[in-house]
């Protein structure tokens, strides 16, 4: 090859000029946003995010669930691709939202409002948890057009219940997203060995890690302490200030032991749609539909809580058979690519859900982080459906699970020869 081919072939690269430019070019996967995001926090920070309960078989299973489905593409036109969806009564441009989750600081000193303005660029809703780190009103100001969700853990004091679900309403949430799989916390055995306790323990290592973060540590002693401002009825005046109560609450678990009349409590006084987030059994499910919920959300709380609990996708097909189409049907767990979302959606899901993935982005790059992990997920989803056949997020739903199938199942057989087959040249041409 002739030396002006080769120069004909390559292209020198000019630097990249903003942030979300750097990762287009060297993250080309959640995958690659975990690397880096491992790079950019503390080690006992990172694990906080990447921890499950226990032996951590249920966080392993989650993911493995996925590699049990392969896909069977049909040929057909896949003109006008459209991923817009609609979830709990109201439009989101893809079929997924981002999972309430606690401590969010933690990772970048922006937290929860860099995620609300991500998803509210993206157009997907968010659901910020109850033990968030910066207040519902502030995340309501810093994104007040974002579709926003609310993550309560269940009262039972019904005054108690009341004054937060007026204060939820004030700050201007449509949705509830209640959990029902916080009885106890998991025991998570990273946490306890970097001493992430309650309240944390500062180790000698702890002090070396943070040296060795210095943008990490110079970000977290900069702003607030790191305080969970939404567990009260009233809006908090003045900087957060954190305590041990506060950790052991996000560390160690104080939940109030709640059951089906406490959830139902919880209906009576809501007019808004609600969300049971940590359904996995089918009795539950359909009970929740009975009881008048507006969703579930099938989940084992990504791998966190109980060990060797059911993944959400292997349970997926006989929830939505025992709900019937009377509620629409979250999933999480375990999703790291866009074609999961779309094995999830073919298997009877309205949504799903992620967590971990945008808090790597998150701690990678902030807001921007954030949105580039939602890029990578629609990029994949359209890819995904395109190779597929799909042209919509309705079609999928509706015919999905033909382009499916489980290695436990057999390929179907193939229909018996006609006498026009035999009589067909090319039907009896050995090739």
């Amino acid at each position: 090859m002739r030396l002006k081919d080769i120069l004909a072939l390559a292209s020198i690269q000019v630097p990249a000029r903003t942030p979300a430019e750097r990762l287009k070019r060297s993250c080309h996967s959640v995958e690659d946003m975990r690397k880096l995001a491992s790079k950019r926090l503390p080690k006992s920070i990172f694990d906080y995010i990447e921890g499950g309960g226990e032996d951590e078989f249920s966080m392993r299973r989650n993911r493995s669930s996925f590699d049990d489905w392969s896909f069977m593409p049909k040929w057909g036109s896949v003109d006008n691709m459209d991923l817009s969806s609609t979830l709990l009564g109201g439009p989101t441009s893809l079929p997924f939202y981002l999972s309430p989750t606690g401590g969010t600081r933690l990772f970048n000193p922006k937290g929860e409002t860099a995620v609300a303005r991500a998803a509210l660029t993206q157009g997907i809703p968010y659901g910020l948890a109850h033990l968030s780190t910066t207040t519902m009103e502030d995340v309501s100001a810093a994104a007040p057009a974002l579709r926003r969700w609310f993550n309560l853990e269940p009262i039972a004091d019904k005054a108690e219940l009341q004054a937060v679900l007026d204060r939820v309403s004030r700050a201007g949430y449509e949705a509830l997203i209640v959990n029902v799989d916080c009885r106890s916390i998991g025991h998570r055995e990273r946490d306890y060995r970097n001493g992430f306790t309650a309240p944390p323990t500062i180790k000698p290592k702890t002090v070396v890690e943070g040296a060795l973060h210095p943008r990490w540590a110079l970000g977290f002693l900069a702003n607030d302490a790191i305080a969970f401002p939404n567990l009260d009825a009233e809006e908090p005046t003045g900087p957060l200030s954190s305590s041990p109560d506060m950790w052991r609450t996000l560390l160690a678990g104080a939940y109030e032991p709640t059951d089906w009349d406490d959830l139902r409590e919880i209906r009576m006084r809501w007019s808004g749609p609600i969300i049971l987030k940590g359904v996995v059994n089918p009795k539950d499910a359909a009970l929740a539909a009975e009881y008048g919920f507006d969703a579930i959300q099938v989940s084992n709380h990504g791998g966190r809580q109980l060990d060797h609990m059911a993944s959400p996708l292997d349970v997926l097909e006989v929830i939505a058979a025992a709900v019937d189409g009377r509620l629409e049907i979250i999933v999480d767990g375990g999703i790291r690519r866009g074609s999961d979302m779309v094995k999830a959606i073919a298997l009877g899901a309205t949504a799903c859900s992620i967590g971990r993935p945008y808090l790597y982005g998150l701690a990678a790059a902030g807001e921007v982080g954030v949105g580039h992990v939602i890029d990578l997920f629609r990029d994949e989803m359209m890819r995904a459906m395109m190779m597929l056949g799909v042209t919509s997020i309705e079609e999928l739903r509706a015919n999905g699970r033909e382009l499916l199938r489980h290695r436990s199942e057999s390929f179907p057989s193939a229909p018996a020869k006609t006498p026009a087959d035999s009589n067909n040249s090319y039907a009896e041409t050995s090739l």
